[in-house]
């Protein structure tokens, strides 16, 4: 066999290697965190998150940050510190799930429910493959640990 043979099959045994070790185990989930005042209630937030939203296990996410986490595949995610929703108005349609108001915006693959009422907002990302009716059900999941650390303002 020539070097460059070897060269080249050794590549495509490491290529497919990382492939079969990616596949096998939990994926860690790409998440921008919110840029956040020093002092806010992400924290306290993060540590109080269930361990299952909708029935899913949480799942890393990178950067590694106490203003993300996320469940499942495909994955719900949090988000914590966000902005004010563009089209958050005084007279916007608001739903209120388990003591928390929820500022809801649908997207092509997403629901993002946004809270309001309170000085810090959390962003709540569902995907669209949970069926409308029920993609309030993750909200339910995360409503005590919010109503705790993210105080109303």
């Amino acid at each position: 066999m020539s070097v460059r043979l070897l060269v080249v099959a050794g590549a495509a045994a490491l290529l497919l290697l990382a492939v079969a070790v990616q596949c096998s185990g939990p994926q860690s989930l790409t998440v921008r965190p919110p840029d956040g005042a020093p002092g806010d209630p992400c924290t306290a937030l993060h540590a109080a998150l269930p361990e299952q939203v909708n029935g899913e296990g949480s799942r890393p996410t990178r950067p590694d940050s106490d203003r993300t986490a996320a469940w499942g595949d495909p994955a719900v995610v949090l988000r914590c510190g966000e902005s004010r929703p563009a089209g958050l108005r005084p007279t916007s349609e608001v739903i209120e799930v388990e003591g928390v108001g929820w500022f809801l915006t649908e997207r092509t693959r997403t629901y993002v429910f946004t809270t309001v009422g309170r000085p810090t907002y959390v962003e709540m990302r569902v995907p669209t493959g949970i069926p409308r009716e029920q993609a309030t059900s993750p909200l339910v999941d995360v409503a005590a640990a919010i109503r705790e650390h993210v105080p109303v303002g």
